[in-house]
């Protein structure tokens, strides 16, 4: 492992942040086929558009930028940093963005557990 300290902070920001999109799907979704809609309409997409099976050098200049609006692109690209030391963009760069993503979504779930939105008595 290159930076063992960047995969942990990637780690934990990562999985917070995926757990945080899971609370609002579970608050959106009626039925078990709309949470597969999330993930596969939302969350699939986005971890392919993330260069994690390949370099987003090699997409078209339009994917590339698409890329790079993506949370998960910078999340991968510090646990690039972390197990080999290379990576397309500074990790503090990379955590300041999937933090700031995380805390935008945890903004969300917490504003629509405090509404109460399709929570039953």
């Amino acid at each position: 492992f290159a930076a063992p300290w960047w995969i942990i902070a990637f780690a934990l920001l990562g999985t917070a942040l995926l757990a945080t999109l899971g609370v609002i799907a579970g608050l959106w979704a009626d039925k078990f086929d709309q949470m597969a809609a999330f993930q596969n309409f939302l969350i699939m997409p986005m971890t392919f558009l993330s260069g994690v099976f390949y370099s987003i050098q090699s997409l078209p200049p339009f994917w590339q930028a698409v890329s790079h609006l993506n949370p998960f692109f910078y999340m991968i690209d510090g646990f690039r940093y972390g197990f080999f030391g290379v990576s397309d963009v500074s990790p503090w760069t990379s955590l300041g963005i999937v933090a700031l993503a995380w805390a935008g979504v945890s903004l969300l779930a917490l504003r629509l557990l405090r509404t109460g939105y399709k929570i039953r008595n």
